[in-house]
């Protein structure tokens, strides 16, 4: 048995959830923060059976899209005197970052 903590964009979280509910994985969705752009994002809590961990992967795989965004970082560049960069960077956001952790023991009450 396995837990897994897949953190996702915001955006992606719905069709998620409805994926996994319909092949039949348990999912509990908590809202979280984090990430380079300190955005809102889910985080799922998923207990599967190892045997069905290469199916998870798979939906969420296919479920979770990487996009990209224009920002404004305003970060300094260099030394001192070179002040910071104003102009928009664009980055990667979304995709889905999973942590797999064994389970040693599951009780449902």
């Amino acid at each position: 048995m396995k837990l897994v903590l897949a953190v996702i964009q915001d955006a992606d979280a719905t069709a998620l959830v409805r994926v996994l509910s319909q092949n039949a994985f348990e999912v509990t969705k908590l809202a979280s923060t984090g990430g380079f752009l300190r955005e809102g994002n889910t985080t799922l809590m998923i207990g599967v059976d190892d045997t069905r961990l290469d199916e998870l992967k798979r939906h969420v795989q296919r479920t979770c899209r990487t996009r990209t965004r224009l920002v404004a970082p305003s970060v300094p560049m260099g030394e001192q005197n070179e002040g910071l960069v104003n102009d928009p960077v664009e980055v990667p956001v979304g995709g889905a970052v999973m942590f797999v952790m064994g389970v040693q023991e599951f009780v449902k009450v």
